[in-house]
């Protein structure tokens, strides 16, 4: 039996096959739109081509299986910056749902870029792919287009994950301004609202700090003792004289107090933890920070006489 000849594939220089970007290659691939949608997970249909957007004009539009617009921005050559600029540029312009961009040569940094755009941004997807001709043996040059960056499920959900962190830290930053601008919030009255767990002022004492924290459910008040890189032994030593006095301090708090020695880590803390947190419905998050607050002023005073006391190292 005769084994069947096998042919070499061979890539074409793209020049040889669309002379001029714009009337070769943008023309073809708006007559055969369907390479590109074989190439990627879209589904584009009535392609217009030099669409304007502004001063300039995007390579082609089309429109995805919802009815959203599609920007297609063609280059065969090396990716560079002008190019990307002009797919964000047309994008934004046109108020498109999608960007592709078609490269001969992408380089490393432009497909990061891409990459980088997917995940930090659910309101668009951008696509981008590399363009080659091959034939084999004698037969007509045929379009080569590999996908090289998309909007994947993994990207696309550390897209989601950024938009809940950013959620996160806005709704923390909200929080945090009601509680400071409370006025039996004197203590921390000077402090400017941030957008993480916690915030503190100084007991009066280097490295022992006066916290709020808060996480979903939960929020506290906090003696918090660090005196820094090396010290743990002096924090514990601090942590320790103040725990010779816990039932004195917890009867002047009015209530048992939770005393973290933190075995194995640097800081210790004594804290007051209090029911509801920043996902509690922002109509009880009055009464949740009057018993957090209550908690802060009762623990400082609690506190303070045995602050005063306290043998501190150098």
């Amino acid at each position: 039996m005769t084994e069947a000849k096998i042919a070499k594939l061979e890539r074409v220089d793209l020049r040889e096959v669309w002379k001029h970007e714009a009337y070769g290659f943008t023309r073809w691939l708006e007559d055969n739109i369907d390479v590109l949608n074989d190439a990627t997970d879209l589904s584009l249909v009535n392609v217009e081509r030099e669409k304007s957007a502004g001063s300039f004009s995007a390579d082609l539009v089309a429109e995805d299986a919802s009815g959203d617009k599609v920007i297609i921005e063609n280059q065969i050559g090396k990716s560079d910056h002008d190019h990307l600029g002009k797919v964000i540029t047309y994008l934004t312009a046109l108020d498109a749902h999608a960007a592709v961009w078609i490269v001969a040569d992408p380089r490393p940094e432009h497909v990061a870029a891409i990459g980088w755009l997917n995940a930090s941004t659910r309101s668009a997807k951008f696509y981008l792919l590399k363009v080659e001709a091959v034939r084999i043996g004698q037969s007509p040059p045929a379009p080569l287009l590999t996908l090289i960056a998309d909007p994947s499920a993994e990207t696309e959900e550390v897209a989601r994950a950024k938009d809940q962190f950013a959620e996160r830290y806005d709704t923390r930053q909200r929080w945090w301004s009601l509680l400071v601008a409370r006025p039996d919030a004197k203590l921390h009255a000077h402090i400017t609202p941030g957008r993480y767990s916690w915030i503190g002022t100084s007991s009066g004492i280097r490295g022992l700090n006066l916290n709020y924290a808060v996480t979903q459910d939960e929020c506290g008040a906090e003696l918090y003792i660090d005196r820094g890189n090396g010290a743990e032994a002096e924090n514990k030593a601090i942590f320790d004289q103040l725990a010779a006095h816990k039932a004195d301090i917890d009867k002047a708090f009015g209530g048992e107090l939770s005393w973290e020695r933190l075995e194995g880590k640097r800081a210790c803390r004594i804290k007051a933890s209090v029911p509801g947190g920043y996902r509690s419905p922002e109509d009880e998050w009055p009464s949740i920070q009057s018993a957090l607050v209550s908690a802060m002023t009762r623990l400082e005073a609690a506190l303070r006489p045995y602050l005063k006391t306290l043998k501190l190292g150098q």
